[in-house]
């Protein structure tokens, strides 16, 4: 486990812009899904999915003996890549503030792919549809309103705990997969960046 002294610090989008300017650019590791980085992420940025680097932390580790930022969206994955990467024993860590929201926002460049919905959009339209269906069935079926009951349930966990099933769920569909990220690729990236 970390301790507080040892957990990441924040960079802003900014800060982050102005050490890629100024030729000291941090390894920056991307752990939202191949989907959601090949729509859009950060020039120079390697794509290690969340569950890809908790698998393969000590692999990587090996390979991340500098400053290393983690992004994700809004950065919920990225503190929880973070805390993986720290008890693995990786100094140097920090999350980019507010994700590739705030990086968007701020107007920074960025690689487009092809455009897809995010993910917290899909769960949107998923548990919504959900909602919808099981209260208009519940009016001709005693009970089925229930469903939509445990799905405003699972949300309302998802959001004090900061994770969501639903979204891990929709992840492993295949419009969100993209290519499957190959640890080897990755690797041999970070070893030839060196």
């Amino acid at each position: 486990m970390t301790t507080d002294a040892s957990r990441a610090t924040g960079l802003t989008p900014t800060a982050l812009q102005h050490l890629v300017d100024s030729g000291r650019a941090p390894r920056v590791l991307d752990v939202r899904t191949p989907g959601e980085f090949r729509t859009v992420h950060i020039p120079g940025s390697y794509n290690v999915p969340l569950d890809t680097l908790r698998e393969h932390r000590a692999e990587l580790l090996a390979h991340l003996d500098e400053d290393v930022v983690l992004v994700c969206r809004s950065g919920a994955r990225a503190a929880q890549a973070e805390q993986a990467l720290a008890e693995a024993g990786l100094p140097n860590l920090r999350v980019l503030d507010g994700g590739m929201m705030a990086w968007e926002t701020a107007g920074a460049p960025v690689n487009r792919g092809e455009a897809r919905w995010d993910m917290e959009r899909q769960v949107r339209l998923v548990a919504g549809s959900i909602v919808l269906a099981t209260g208009l069935v519940g009016v001709l079926v005693p009970g089925v309103h229930l469903i939509g009951t445990a799905i405003g349930a699972g949300l309302t966990y998802a959001a004090l705990s900061n994770s969501c099933m639903m979204g891990v769920l929709l992840s492993k569909l295949p419009y969100n997969r993209g290519p499957r990220t190959d640890i080897r690729t990755v690797i041999a990236s970070l070893r030839d960046r060196s």
